[in-house]
């Protein structure tokens, strides 16, 4: 598994289908980046210039919204996920 360090966060973005007039059309027919992952780790936050860690807003198992060319994508055992900073991600999703 990734474990991210300072404010770096792992995502595992989720995909939707995309429905025009009514037809299903499968994520390889509009391969778009996603704007929407699940948070599978997140790293012990950054150090502010007083030396102290600033903790970290986003938890494992949020579904968040980030921006769209924000994260760096990674591949490791066949699967993908996105490596982002905190300030990358926009909104927690309830």
């Amino acid at each position: 598994m990734i474990k991210p360090i300072s404010d770096h966060v792992v995502l595992e973005p989720l995909r939707e289908e995309k429905k025009k007039g009514g037809i299903i059309l499968p994520e390889t027919v509009e391969k778009d980046k996603s704007e929407k992952g699940k948070v599978i780790a997140v790293g012990p936050g950054k150090v502010g210039k007083d030396g102290k860690r600033i903790p970290m807003e986003v938890k494992k198992g949020d579904t968040v919204l980030f921006s769209k060319y924000g994260p760096h994508e990674v591949k490791l055992d066949g699967k993908e996920y996105l490596i982002a900073r905190q300030d990358d991600i926009l909104a927690v999703l309830n």
